[in-house]
């Protein structure tokens, strides 16, 4: 976003497939971010039951969507012209399939 956008530097944008699901990748973003870089968000907007969170570190947005509130809300198409970075989905720790 950087040379694109005048409020941040960085847009992350994930998917959560449920309530709880979105309240823990919050919290872990959170807690990772609080215990790896001693870094505090300056706003935590939205709720999982709205299906959205946003966690705003003023350098990167990181943007929490309901799978389904993220296809309509498209925000990557949104930012069309910045760079994107796509990154694998990680599996939960311990996952036996």
């Amino acid at each position: 976003m950087r040379g694109i956008s005048t409020f941040t530097d960085f847009y992350v944008i994930c998917s959560g497939t449920s309530e709880p699901h979105l309240k823990a990748i919050a919290a872990e973003i959170q807690d990772k971010l609080r215990e790896r870089f001693e870094t505090r968000p300056a706003a935590v907007d939205g709720f999982p039951v709205s299906q959205w969170v946003i966690i705003d570190y003023i350098h990167v947005l990181v943007h929490i969507f309901n799978t389904d509130k993220r296809e309509f809300y498209a925000l990557e198409d949104l930012w069309g012209d910045a760079p994107r970075l796509e990154l694998p989905s990680a599996e939960p720790a311990g996952l036996v399939r």
